[in-house]
């Protein structure tokens, strides 16, 4: 369970409430407990929903990827015990631990490395010693995508382009041995069942984790344009720019579309997702004596934009004297590198709200990626509000500088607003909590 280190962070309006709020969100999504909540077993069958299985003469099997693979994996170790016949686990470093029955690799995030390609090759394994009447469990996390790519080179230019996460994992999906439905191929005819912690708007599966066990509805040609259209096609390695053109002129399979028959026996469970956190912290607000106002369209786009408008809206309402308001939003933005500076979307998105609300008292804003890391720095995201923008430039920084110089890692240390949790192992994207009281 997370709890914020109130130390780490100044005092001032709203905070400790915001605090609180968040915890409520991360209770909502422990991994451990949402996975726990979907199995049962009973004497030899293993339940999963509807479905039940007999472990007497099924071999289970489990395969965990991304932030929270660990607190998964100890769920399906705890519940089946010794019906569990092994297991693998890749997630970030700094998330891993023991897990029985697990073999558990760390591996780099979100630049990937050599572990993660060892990890990919473990799996790969593991699936040669799948029965065609074996169950395979495949919990799936957000950051399951770097996590088994070994091309650090393009992710870094597509990371730094502004492409949309639907962009960039078109393009891994067409980079990748198990992404894009292959590790349900490599795994067919055996029995799949998908436990996906969702950190991608709609909860789609092919983009949690890049899709290892769902359908890819996208192709190499789709993976090609992401490059072109974003400029960087002639940057990428030469090697993966001949492995993308030889997908296209059909001299590399394709990854297996919707209606192939390896998916028939493809089961799936959503056991967590934005929507959860939100619902979470909307709940605790309303029992609080908060006035809840949700945003049904989820925030994506260029993080400062969005950050901008947030911003204006807020001001809006504070101008209007609104009281004991909450206002609620998750999703995932993005940022377009154009500086030389250090931070996150949701850092970049918080130093962007804080120049719309400076000097509006009876305000504060959270931003934060639910996994404990926004960008390359170690920090989730921030805590900004009336005061902040003051703070930044009695430091001697222009705040709107370092806003184009995609440097808010800098003014958001000054102002001391920077929000640590740690690792959370767990990740349901981003959320953006406001609290206005002008009573």
């Amino acid at each position: 369970m997370i709890r914020f280190d109130r130390s780490l962070m100044r005092n001032g309006f709203g905070r400790e409430t915001l605090f609180g709020l968040l915890e409520e969100g991360f209770v909502a999504i422990d991994p451990k407990r949402c996975v726990a909540e979907c199995l049962a077993m009973n004497g030899g069958a293993l339940r999963i929903g509807s479905h039940v299985f007999d472990t007497t003469s099924q071999r289970i099997w489990a395969i965990a990827i991304g932030k929270a693979a660990v607190p998964m994996a100890e769920a399906v170790s705890e519940s089946l015990g010794p019906a569990l016949a092994g297991g693998i686990a890749v997630t970030r470093y700094g998330y891993g631990g023991d897990v029985d029955r697990f073999r558990v690799f760390e591996a780099g995030h979100p630049i990937p490395d050599e572990n993660g390609f060892r990890a990919a090759t473990a799996i790969g394994d593991l699936t040669d010693r799948v029965g065609p009447k074996d169950v395979v469990l495949c919990l799936l996390s957000g950051g399951g995508s770097a996590l088994l790519a070994e091309l650090a080179a393009s992710t870094e230019l597509l990371l730094a382009s502004g492409a949309s996460i639907d962009a960039i994992n078109t393009v891994r999906r067409h980079l990748s041995t198990l992404q894009g439905g292959r590790l349900a191929q490599r795994l067919h005819p055996s029995t799949t069942v998908t436990l996906a912690l969702s950190d991608v708007v709609g909860d789609r599966l092919e983009s949690i984790a890049s899709g290892p066990t769902a359908p890819d509805p996208t192709t190499y040609a789709d993976a090609i344009e992401v490059l072109k259209r974003h400029r960087i096609w002639d940057r990428f390695p030469l090697r993966v720019r001949e492995h993308l053109t030889r997908g296209d002129t059909g001299e590399v399979d394709e990854s297996p579309k919707l209606g192939d028959p390896l998916f028939r026996k493809g089961i799936v469970e959503i056991v967590g997702n934005n929507d959860s956190f939100l619902d979470a912290i909307e709940q605790a607000g309303r029992d609080a004596g908060w006035h809840v106002l949700r945003d049904s369209d989820p925030i994506v786009g260029e993080a400062s934009g969005v950050g901008r408008r947030l911003g204006r809206r807020v001001a809006e309402l504070a101008a209007q004297g609104a009281r004991r308001t909450l206002l609620v939003a998750g999703g995932e933005t993005t940022v377009t590198i154009r500086g030389d500076g250090r931070g996150g979307r949701n850092q970049e998105l918080a130093l962007a709200v804080a120049l719309e609300v400076e000097g509006i008292e009876g305000t504060c804003i959270a931003a934060l990626a639910t996994d404990g890391s926004d960008g390359v720095t170690e920090v989730a995201g921030a805590i900004v509000d009336g005061t902040t923008i003051a703070r930044v430039r009695e430091a001697g920084i222009d705040p709107s500088c370092a806003l184009a110089d995609n440097d808010s890692h800098a003014a958001l240390t000054v102002s001391d607003d920077l929000l640590v949790t740690g690792p959370t192992r767990t990740n349901v994207a981003d959320v953006v909590v406001t609290l206005i009281d002008r009573s």
